[in-house]
């Protein structure tokens, strides 16, 4: 089974965003009940955000370390500004009841994240949050099959985000 697809790690019988063993080891941890901050293992204010409180996610990577600095952000800038880059380059970000920003920063895994992969996670946080099915992010065995069917994805596949509906919609929301 594969355990990664971007930022997104399985890591024990939790999947998280982010590298909790790297710098600050900031990470999101996706529970049953909904999304926690952790930095360097520990839980941060306001604790566990639930699930049926989130109105909306997204999630945002750059594919090296690097890019997701003050000095990274100036680079992806001048190449172009294609790309995810800057201090909120590896973020999560959404709205919270009552219609809140909210808004958190992840630690960057030491591998470079492909670009299909970053595209498919990405992804998978916009169709789940248009199908009102974010609380899936929290069921370890539908995430497990989600992504043991995304990561092995051709890196030149036309329309990812079509492939992500697909598998979402075999596999239940």
């Amino acid at each position: 089974m594969t355990q990664h697809l971007g930022p997104l790690e399985r890591v024990g019988d939790r999947w998280v965003i982010g590298d909790p063993e790297r710098r600050e080891g900031s990470c999101l941890v996706l529970t049953t009940e909904g999304i926690e901050h952790h930095v360097q293992g520990v839980a941060q204010p306001p604790g566990v955000i639930k699930w049926n409180r989130l109105i909306h996610l997204e999630l945002r990577a750059t594919m090296r370390p690097w890019m997701a600095t003050r000095a990274g952000g100036v680079f992806t800038e001048l190449g172009g500004g294609y790309m995810d880059g800057g201090r909120s380059g590896c973020s999560v970000s959404g709205i919270i009841r009552p219609y809140e920003p909210w808004s958190v920063n992840y630690t960057h895994h030491e591998r470079t994240y492909t670009s299909m992969h970053m595209a498919l996670v990405c992804d998978l946080f916009v169709k789940t949050s248009e199908t009102k099915a974010l609380h899936r992010l929290g069921d370890l065995e539908w995430l497990d099959a989600v992504v043991a069917r995304l990561a092995p994805t051709p890196r030149w596949t036309p329309f990812p985000g079509r492939r992500v509906s697909e598998i979402i919609e075999l596999l239940g929301t």
